[in-house]
């Protein structure tokens, strides 16, 4: 975390929580949510419902995704968030708290980019996305790169295991959607 968010977490500790206003894809990409936007439907729909989904506006502007990107972690109750100086902006997950990029050297890394470490398991849900369980977390396999994937599979480097959507928020200990996890309302951030 930057130093001048923990100076601004010490000097106003008691900002409230912003819950609905950011998003993380699929793709690693992240999603601004405005009022209208969130008036609009969730960020992603729970398994087996059926919903209208709102991204927002994906966020292009890169020192602001790098600074995301430093300040990016987990509560103790498996809810991801951006700490934005005093304030924690909880983070709408579309599908996982991780988007793995797999490199041609071997090495795996987070859309943060941060290294992943060791793979420790490999899954695969019925859509045929593919999550590998690494030293860092839970992470969703990007899909530009299951070519180097299916090679990591073919050489038996990963066994990938069956694995229900719906499961991978309680075998990776994350929560998708922290706003609906809160019962907060947009308008209270």
């Amino acid at each position: 975390m930057d130093d001048i968010v923990k100076a601004a977490m010490a000097k106003w500790p008691n900002v409230p929580h912003c819950y609905g206003w950011l998003g993380l894809d699929a793709r690693g990409q992240w999603f601004m949510r405005d009022d209208p936007t969130q008036a609009a439907g969730p960020f992603a729909c729970e398994p087996g419902e059926t919903c209208t989904t709102a991204k927002g506006s994906r966020l292009q502007h890169d020192k602001l995704i790098e600074f995301i990107h430093r300040n990016y972690a987990c509560d103790e109750s498996g809810c991801w968030f951006f700490q934005n100086g005093p304030q924690r902006v909880y983070v709408e997950l579309e599908i996982a708290p991780y988007i793995w990029r797999l490199q041609p050297d071997g090495r795996i890394l987070a859309h943060t980019g941060q290294p992943a470490g060791e793979v420790q398991l490999c899954w695969l849900d019925e859509l045929g996305r593919l999550y590998l369980r690494t030293e860092r977390g839970l992470g969703l396999v990007h899909t530009s790169d299951m070519d180097l994937a299916a090679q990591a599979v073919d050489a038996g480097r990963w066994v990938p295991q069956d694995v229900a959507f719906a499961q991978l928020p309680v075998l990776g200990a994350y929560v998708r959607s922290p706003q609906r996890n809160s019962r907060i309302s947009p308008q209270q951030c």
